[in-house]
């Protein structure tokens, strides 16, 4: 059975920094590409940062270059983002994907190819 799950959601006020982090169970973790995605209240899902198996290669989506930073524990199957100089904006539940195969680039933050996704964490930003 393979799980995905996210933590390390939670209120905090704007310009504060939060870490998410993102278990894996039940797959070969290092085979996989990871990505993390949110969608906020009214909108569309969006990609805000993917990497590759082995970490040597990550993307953010332009609201977020600079302030967020995507990582991985392959020891501890383990994913996380760390973010900093949050604004309201940031708002939106955030998930955790694994993708699989292919080529990785920074088309996957378009969401193509996630094999299996976790239950989400909600961020809520504080003014």
């Amino acid at each position: 059975q393979v799980q995905v799950v996210e933590s390390g959601g939670g209120l905090v006020e704007a310009g504060k920094s939060l870490r998410l982090s993102c278990t894996v169970s039940g797959l070969n973790f290092d085979d996989y590409a990871m990505g993390w995605f949110r969608q906020a209240p009214g909108k569309e899902r969006e990609g805000v940062s993917c990497v590759s198996w082995n970490g040597e290669s990550t993307y953010y989506a332009d609201s977020v270059k600079g302030r967020f930073t995507i990582s991985r524990d392959n020891a501890k199957n383990t994913l996380y983002l760390q973010m900093n100089s949050l604004s309201p904006e940031d708002t939106a539940i955030y998930y955790c994907a694994a993708a699989s195969g292919g080529a990785f680039g920074r088309w996957r933050l378009q969401g193509h190819g996630y094999n299996y996704w976790g239950q989400g964490t909600q961020v809520t930003v504080s003014t």
